[in-house]
C-alpha cells in the first residue's frame, strides 16, 4: 500500500522552502500537475482490490483536499509579501523636495514664423507648403527667370540633376497655387528654402514666408497697406513702411520694403545704421507674363507677391547678431527665448 506519510512529509518539507511565485510555480508542477505526485495518487487505484476502491477514493481525495489548503495558504502568503514589497518600491516620501525638470520653449524661428502666419491669417491668408524639391520649370522658367537670365546665376542654386534642385525660394509655391486654383487667391507659403551662401547674415538654407494675393484691381497700394499692417504688428505700433524701386523677374513693378527702425524711432542709431530705415523684404506686382504662365488672364486679374525671410524678422526682432546662432542648439543661447 502507498506510504501516504512519505509524501505529505515530502509535501511540507517542500513547501517550506518556497519563498517566491516562481518556486511556488515549480512546487505546484512537482505535486499537482498531471504528473505530480498527488495527481499520480488515482493511478495507483488499478493496483487496489475491487472492495478497497471506495475507501482509496476516499483516502486520495482526503489528500488531495489536505494538499490543496496548505498550498493555498502558502501562495495566500507569498502574494501578500509580493505586494508589499511592490507598495514598498513605490513608496513615495511627500517631504522630500520636488525635482524640477526644466521646461522647454519654442525655437525663436518657430515663435517668429508663428506669430508671422497669424498675422497674415488674420488679413485672409491661406497656407500652401509646397515641396522642397522643386523642377526648372515652377523654381525658375514659369516665374519669368529663363534659362540665360543672369538671376539664375544670382541665386546659386543647389542642383541635383539637369532639371531637378533644391529651391532657392517659395515662388515656386505661388505656381502651384495659381496651377490648381482661379482667382481669387490670397495664399502664404512658408518653407525652408537652399543657397550656396554663408556668412554672418545668410544660410545656405533658411527660411521664408512668401505671400501672393490674385484679384481684380491689385495695386502696389494693397501691398504697402498689408506690409504696414505686418510691421506694426511685428515690431511697434508706430512702424511704418517705404518702397524703393528694385528689381525682379517675377514682378513688375518691384520693390524692395524698408520699416522705420522700431528701437530709434527713425532718428538714426546702430542698427539701421543712421539712417532710421531697415531693409526687410522685397515684393512688387507680379508680372503679368507669370499670370499668363498659369493661365490667368493679366488684362482681368493683376496680383501683388512679397517674400520674406524668417530669419531676417527674427534677428531684427530679438537683436540676433549672428544667423549662425539659430542653428548651433546651443542651449544657453536658446534659454534665452523663454517665455
Amino acid at each position: 500500500m502507498f506510504n501516504a506519510d512519505d509524501l505529505k512529509n515530502g509535501f511540507v518539507d517542500d513547501l517550506k522552502n518556497v519563498k517566491n511565485e516562481v518556486q511556488l510555480s515549480e512546487f505546484w508542477k512537482k505535486f499537482f500537475s498531471k504528473q505530480g505526485s498527488i495527481q499520480g495518487l488515482m493511478s495507483g487505484i488499478k493496483n487496489v482490490a475491487k472492495e478497497e476502491k471506495k475507501a482509496y477514493g476516499q483516502f486520495v481525495n482526503d489528500v488531495k483536499t489536505w494538499a490543496q489548503e496548505l498550498y493555498d495558504n502558502k501562495k495566500a502568503e507569498i502574494e501578500k509579501a509580493a505586494l508589499q514589497a511592490r507598495y514598498k518600491k513605490e513608496e513615495v516620501d511627500v517631504t522630500v523636495p520636488p525635482v524640477h525638470e526644466p521646461v522647454g520653449c519654442l525655437h525663436p524661428l518657430t515663435t517668429v514664423k508663428y506669430e508671422m502666419i497669424n498675422v497674415f491669417a488674420g488679413m485672409g491668408f491661406e497656407i500652401f507648403e509646397g515641396p522642397e524639391i522643386e523642377d526648372d520649370d515652377h523654381n525658375f522658367t514659369r516665374l519669368n527667370v529663363l534659362k540665360d537670365h543672369p538671376s539664375r546665376d544670382m541665386q546659386d542654386t543647389f542642383w541635383l540633376t539637369d532639371d531637378l534642385l533644391l529651391r532657392t525660394h517659395t515662388s515656386p509655391g505661388q505656381i502651384r497655387v495659381m496651377d490648381k486654383e482661379k482667382p481669387p487667391i490670397k495664399v502664404l507659403v512658408p518653407g525652408k528654402v537652399f543657397r550656396s551662401d554663408s556668412d554672418a547674415t545668410h544660410s545656405p538654407m533658411f527660411s521664408q514666408l512668401e505671400g501672393l494675393v490674385v484679384d481684380k484691381h491689385i495695386t502696389l497700394c494693397d501691398l504697402q497697406g498689408m506690409l504696414d499692417e505686418f510691421v506694426k504688428n511685428m515690431f511697434s505700433d508706430t512702424a511704418k513702411t517705404r518702397l524703393r524701386p528694385s528689381y525682379f523677374p517675377f514682378t513688375e513693378p518691384s520693390v524692395e520694403v524698408d520699416v522705420s527702425c522700431f528701437r530709434c524711432g527713425g532718428k538714426g542709431c546702430s542698427l539701421c545704421k543712421g539712417t532710421g530705415w531697415i531693409e526687410v523684404l522685397g515684393g512688387g506686382v507680379v508680372n503679368k507674363k507669370v499670370l499668363e504662365n498659369c493661365g490667368i488672364d493679366p488684362e482681368k486679374y493683376s496680383g501683388l507677391a512679397f517674400g520674406i525671410g524668417i530669419e531676417r524678422i527674427t534677428m531684427l526682432k530679438y537683436g540676433i547678431n549672428h544667423m549662425g546662432k539659430m542653428f548651433e542648439n546651443d542651449i544657453e543661447f536658446l534659454k534665452q527665448f523663454k517665455a
